[in-house]
């Protein structure tokens, strides 16, 4: 079982890294691709600790739409320092997290667009898979993604939570998507939907950490271990066996990623 996506090499798990790993082998978590922001030296530092711990995890490396003002006059250097980054860091397998953000617009519209574009144009240059973000932003990313031709790489939904018409349209593009902890909440029932019929080859399962603890973790500090939990309320949605999950999904990421 891999967790798709997390973010232990940021500072909420530099106390107990080692613990949280320990937890998660013990769990059956065998890998995991942690998530490095390209403009964050601290979490880029933190990288090698992560990988002395966890040899087994590989790395993806973005400008998070967020960020994405820091390059509002030069979108060009942001894909630059994810590209330094990433050459940087051997065990770097895709770029991400990047993509839109509408939702707080924590940077101006025509800047995250522009920061994206210049990244997607990265991960098709370095072959690389590419790893999306988007709230709120629907039509504009799958616009971008379309007219930047980001279909020649893998491209993942991290943390989908749309309906069953969104993921259908993931599908329909050639993508692929991801479920967090959120599909485990009682009121997520759309995204339960989503989880019964999404091909197990286009399905991966992450925890997002330290984000969105699954049920009956909710509100805590969330970890890889927990993965499993996502894993088990997939597999209830979709009457198949937990082990069923957790080897078609891992087989799904070794596709994509090339561990």
């Amino acid at each position: 079982m891999i967790d798709s996506h997390c973010h232990i090499a940021g500072q909420e798990f530099t106390a107990d890294l080692d613990a949280v790993v320990a937890r998660a082998r013990a769990a059956g978590v065998e890998g995991a691709l942690t998530i490095l922001a390209a403009d964050d030296e601290a979490e880029l530092r933190q990288a090698s600790e992560v990988q002395r711990l966890w040899p087994e995890v590989r790395f993806s490396v973005g400008i998070h739409p967020h960020a994405a003002g820091k390059f509002a006059s030069a979108p060009a250097a942001a894909a630059e320092a994810v590209d330094a980054a990433i050459a940087a860091q051997p065990a770097a397998r895709a770029v991400g997290e990047i993509g839109l953000d509408y939702h707080y617009d924590f940077a101006p519209r025509a800047a995250q667009q522009a920061v994206f574009r210049a990244q997607i144009a990265l991960a098709r240059r370095r072959r690389l898979p590419i790893v999306i973000h988007t709230r709120e932003a629907e039509d504009d990313t799958f616009a971008i993604l379309g007219e930047e031709q980001a279909g020649d790489v893998p491209v993942v939904f991290h943390c989908f939570t749309g309906n069953a018409s969104t993921a259908r349209r993931v599908l329909d593009a050639g993508y692929h998507l991801s479920l967090a902890g959120i599909v485990t909440f009682p009121r997520a029932l759309e995204l339960k939907e989503v989880a019964s019929f999404v091909p197990l080859d286009r399905l991966l399962i992450e925890t997002d950490s330290p984000y969105l603890a699954p049920v009956p973790h909710r509100g805590s500090r969330n970890e890889p271990a927990r993965v499993a939990l996502v894993a088990d309320t997939v597999a209830a949605l979709r009457g198949e066996r937990p082990e069923r999950i957790r080897e078609a999904t891992t087989a799904t990421f070794q596709r994509i990623f090339n561990p």
